[in-house]
């Protein structure tokens, strides 16, 4: 039993935040390529492991196979993987311009960018391995000048 153990007198809790996204890619050459060299993001490289520092948050690419078997769990398809990522804008143009370049790069555009039925605005493009980001305005959230919003 390790020294930090659950106890009525030691109630240890997860604390509410994020700290690394990894997706399991297919083609990891066309990931970077996609991430790194399409949208600009600032890359490390180590042998099949790609991690993108994203404002306090890592993002990371792995083999899909190699991530699955990591997690100990069949690499199988299995359709819509229950999750999105999401881009949050400052403004509704940011959306489209960000869509269109995701777009021009080879991602596919799900939905374009459109009004919302909560009053916001946004779009949805599917990356190299279908992983969906939504790109939003979110009018009633303000976010910080590091990028960074707090609900």
């Amino acid at each position: 039993m390790n020294a930090l153990s659950y106890t009525s007198d030691n109630p240890v809790t997860m604390e509410p935040r994020i700290n690394v996204i990894t997706l399991g890619v297919r083609d990891f050459d066309q990931s970077l390529a996609f991430y790194r060299d399409g949208l600009g993001w600032a890359a490390k490289v180590q042998g099949d492991l790609a991690l993108f520092s994203l404002n306090g948050t890592i993002f990371a690419l792995y083999p899909y196979e190699s991530l699955a078997g990591d997690a100990s769990v069949p690499a199988q398809e299995t359709g819509f993987p229950g999750f999105t990522l999401a881009y949050l804008t400052r403004n509704e143009a940011e959306v489209d311009v960000i869509l269109e370049k995701a777009g021009g790069l080879g991602a596919s555009i799900v939905k374009p960018g459109q009004k919302t039925f909560w009053g916001g605005y946004s779009g949805y493009f599917a990356d190299p391995d279908g992983f969906l980001w939504e790109v939003a305005f979110n009018p009633f959230w303000q976010l910080d000048r590091d990028g960074r919003v707090w609900v």
